[in-house]
């Protein structure tokens, strides 16, 4: 009879034990998975990062006569880590007390943090690009309502020196002109998944952490040569209140761009306190202009090219010469008389390139513009680079043509000019131009190749019109950019500034320009020095000197041996 009253008892705890255990298996068995991931859930989190900006370098050394990573390199854009300070007011207990603390060591007046932290109850920045010893002093006052986040900003450690051939980053962290422009898309950090757990942070990308970062690039500007092709731009503002200018030095082998000098400059640092943005315009690709006499040697190549020239070829200058209705003029309107079409170049004579001209077909002539490249972008790998496609000469009057052969009436870039010049250095072929020399990523790297045009004038046609070239150094109006022991090879340029948005030409500017190479028999360096408006007589050629100080610094650093011994008496 007892044992009959107990089985109630036993049946009730069995039947709990069933359930408890029917539960632990459901919950453990069935959904183990589920409750396992809600646990972990609660330990971990999920935040979406992106790589570090590639690094911009540039070699500083003598290397960039051709060899590629043997020499010292100097940073031109990096990332340099930084804290964001901020402030949540709902949290601070007194006011002045944290205002007083905190901008001693911010370099901000009490009065400046007071203004912003009672602008919102939640969160507010104090200060942005903040140091690490900077956040190390505020973090030891131990301040509520103070808050730490660390960032990654654009630094560029050279400042002002070469800002227009890096560009720089912009707000939204997309590369503006320059390299950071065109090469944003290989810069740029990748995206990545982090997974935070207990301590210890887990990258989820195919290939890691550095995975993410972007490429760096390595370019093929020289440190001390474009460093010394800015500060003869500065000298020649001092000296002759140049409005702007551009000097650029480029290997006429390969197209290898070291110096890129623009004036005036900017602080890539700082671009957000430039009120003229035209100032980030890099005026060597995206600024068209006319060259003026610098163009004359191309209207000789194709006269001699095309068999209706020689150059001892002579031609008889009256000082001007008739088209249609209109009369053309020589420079200050100088009569020359008998003349080679060496000459010609020697004494930069308006009416002898029109004579030339006008022995070569207008469609020939054309041609040659665009196989020279005058007609289409270099396809160097700068953004926002502009060509002219010089329509209005394509059907063009017998005026055009005869004033676009000495460079009148015909727009270029002056990396167009620089790398058409080339022709004349290069046996008779041209380089595409570069800047970029190595983008490396991970282990990896590409190196940039060289290319050649295809042979557009032939050999004997460019060391004829090198021959020419010397001589307009050696005796001719281009004397002043002679240096002793050495043969060079250039021409002069003083060009007409055509009226914005009207016609004809301003009355009181000019370009003033000189383009050569050295040495002449063998180059290894073509420079273009283009001066834009300097307050000087028409007459002055203020350019070749200029070219001479730079060519002479490269002779110097290059240590090239001369050409011929000079005497010392």
């Amino acid at each position: 009879m007892k044992h009959w009253r107990l089985l109630p008892l036993l049946f009730f705890t069995f039947l709990v034990a069933a359930i408890i255990i029917g539960r632990l298996f459901y919950v453990q068995v069935i959904n183990g998975k589920f409750y396992q991931s809600q646990a972990l859930g609660q330990q971990m989190g999920f935040t979406e990062i992106i790589g570090e900006r590639g690094e911009v370098f540039f070699e500083s050394s003598k290397d960039s006569r051709g060899a590629i990573g043997l020499g010292d390199t100097k940073s031109l854009a990096i990332n340099k880590e930084s804290w964001i300070i901020s402030a949540v007011p709902k949290n601070i207990k007194d006011m002045d007390y944290f205002a007083q603390l905190v901008g001693e060591p911010l370099s901000m007046t009490k009065k400046d943090i007071l203004a912003k932290v009672v602008t919102s109850s939640s969160y507010v920045v104090l200060k942005k690009g903040v140091t690490t010893q900077v956040v190390e002093v505020l973090k030891k006052l131990k301040l509520e309502g103070l808050s730490f986040e660390k960032s990654t900003d654009r630094y560029y450690p050279q400042e002002k020196l070469a800002s227009q051939v890096i560009g720089f980053l912009g707000g939204e962290n997309e590369g503006q002109y320059g390299l950071e422009g065109h090469y944003n898309d290989i810069l740029k950090g990748k995206a990545g998944i982090k997974e935070e757990k207990r301590g210890f942070d887990l990258i989820y990308s195919p290939v890691g952490q550095e995975g993410l970062n972007g490429s760096d690039v390595y370019v093929t500007i020289d440190y001390n040569i474009q460093f010394q092709a800015e500060a003869l731009l500065k000298e020649a503002k001092k000296n002759i209140d140049i409005d702007s200018g551009q000097i650029i030095v480029l290997k006429p082998d390969s197209g290898r761009i070291l110096a890129m000098a623009n004036f005036p400059q900017f602080d890539p640092n700082t671009y957000g306190k430039e009120r003229d943005f035209g100032i980030f315009q890099n005026s060597a690709v995206q600024k068209v202009f006319e060259p003026g006499s610098v163009f004359k040697p191309f209207t000789m190549a194709m006269g001699l090219q095309e068999g209706k020239i020689t150059p001892d070829a002579t031609f008889t200058d009256t000082g001007s010469i008739k088209i249609g209705p209109d009369t053309l003029y020589n420079f200050d309107r100088e009569k020359y008389g008998l003349q080679t079409m060496s000459g010609i170049l020697e004494k930069s004579i308006n009416t002898g390139a029109v004579y030339v001209e006008q022995k070569i077909p207008h469609t020939t002539f054309f041609d040659y513009l665009n196989r020279l490249g005058f007609n289409d972008k270099t396809e160097v790998d700068l953004q926002g680079e502009v060509s002219s496609s010089n329509a209005r000469l394509k059907s063009g009057s017998e005026f055009d043509y005869a004033t676009s052969s000495f460079g009148q009436g015909i727009e270029m870039t002056p990396l167009q000019l620089v790398k058409a010049f080339c022709i004349f250095a290069n046996g008779g072929r041209i380089p595409k131009p570069y800047v970029a020399q190595k983008i490396t990523y991970n282990q990896n790297q590409n190196i940039t190749k060289p290319q050649l045009s295809e042979q557009i004038i032939s050999e004997k046609t460019a060391f004829e019109v090198t021959k020419m070239l010397m001589n307009v150094v050696d005796k001719g109006f281009g004397s002043s950019a002679k240096i002793k022991g050495y043969y060079l090879a250039g021409k002069t340029g003083t060009a007409e500034v055509p009226i914005t948005n009207g016609k004809g030409y301003y009355a009181d500017r000019t370009i003033q320009s000189f383009i050569g190479f050295g040495p002449a028999l063998k180059p290894e360096f073509l420079v273009l020095v283009k001066l834009d408006n300097p307050k000087v007589p028409k007459s002055s050629l203020s350019a070749a000197p200029i070219f001479k100080k730079m060519a002479q610094y490269i002779i110097n650093y290059w240590q090239i041996p001369p050409d011929y011994p000079v005497s010392t008496q």
